[in-house]
């Protein structure tokens, strides 16, 4: 940075806060469909997680990543939706930088968590479809144990020391993020200093937790189109298909709007759209997640069908009483 960059800097003041920008020119309005869609974002992956749990019958390597999946987007739309619907309450859409950096660090970490899990996922159809006699020897339950506490357990250092670096980095002039949450791009944005190694650690970052991920999800899916071509019966190519139809419905909607935020470069018109991709990864995905795994996913209706057969059957018995 030169001499007239830094006294330009000078003549503002250190931010200590930031403005996220978001969307409120309905809040009434957006109040309450983002509610609805908190609630039924809980509702829908708190369902798949308990009845994954208790349906013996769905205690299989596929379910149980299912389950974490369906636990993470909780998790991950938590980080900001209450505060989105907080503001659109009270009016004030500030955030303080400890709120920013812990709202920004629990985006990356599940955000990063999700992008490998999600090819843990793909693997486990590729074992299923491509290697069904080891299938259960390969995948056993210490296996995918490790695989998911892997998954959770590359992403926390990682992103602990983006963090570290993002926010040792002075802010001033504009505290105002248009966004509405602590987003890399946009908080950067704001810092007056030199970005280069911050620049370098984010494209190293978005390298290794989107691209490689996803390439490994390539390979995977691969080698499973090349078993089900192989496969002589048309009914038994449409069935395999199936299996694994739900998994990359989401990783088509997730990887596409991650690769266009974070991987793309970011121009003024693609900054405004980012803000509008957002929304897909961080609300939308995850509403759509349950339909998406049990409106074409047999076992799981039939499991919700016995859940609710066996809590029908108990009131009954209780009413009886």
């Amino acid at each position: 940075m030169d001499n007239e960059q830094v006294k330009h800097w000078e003549n503002y003041s250190t931010v200590d806060e930031f403005i996220l920008l978001g969307y409120h020119e309905y809040p009434v309005l957006l109040f309450v469909a983002f509610l609805a869609t908190y609630l039924a974002i809980l509702l829908g992956n708190g369902l798949i997680v308990v009845v994954t749990t208790l349906d013996s019958a769905l205690h299989t390597p596929m379910y149980f990543f299912l389950r974490n999946l369906s636990g993470l987007e909780m998790c991950y739309t938590s980080v900001t939706l209450p505060k989105m619907m907080a503001s659109l309450v009270s009016g004030d859409h500030s955030i303080s930088l400890p709120a920013c950096a812990t709202q920004m660090f629990f985006m990356l970490f599940f955000g990063g968590t999700e992008c490998f899990l999600l090819a843990v996922m793909a693997y486990d159809r590729y074992l299923a479809i491509c290697l069904p006699l080891r299938y259960t020897t390969i995948m056993s339950h210490r296996v995918r144990v490790v695989m998911v506490v892997t998954s959770f357990a590359i992403s926390f250092p990682v992103q602990l020391l983006q963090i570290r670096l993002i926010f040792s980095l002075p802010f001033c002039a504009s505290n105002e993020i248009d966004h509405f949450f602590c987003d890399i791009p946009q908080v950067l944005r704001l810092a007056c200093a030199d970005l280069y190694a911050n620049e370098l650690a984010v494209y190293t970052e978005n390298i290794f937790f989107v691209v490689v991920p996803f390439l490994l999800i390539v390979a995977s899916y691969v080698h499973i189109a090349r078993a089900i071509l192989r496969m002589p019966s048309a009914t038994g190519r449409k069935k395999t298909f199936s299996t694994c139809s739900s998994h990359l419905t989401v990783v088509s909607l997730f990887y596409g709007s991650a690769m266009l935020v974070y991987l793309c470069p970011q121009t003024s018109n693609l900054v405004k759209f980012s803000k509008l991709l957002s929304l897909l990864y961080t609300i939308v995905i995850p509403f759509c997640n349950p339909l998406i795994y049990t409106l074409r996913n047999r076992e799981v209706k039939a499991a919700f069908g016995k859940l609710l057969g066996k809590k029908w059957s108990m009131e009954v018995d209780t009413g009886m009483r």
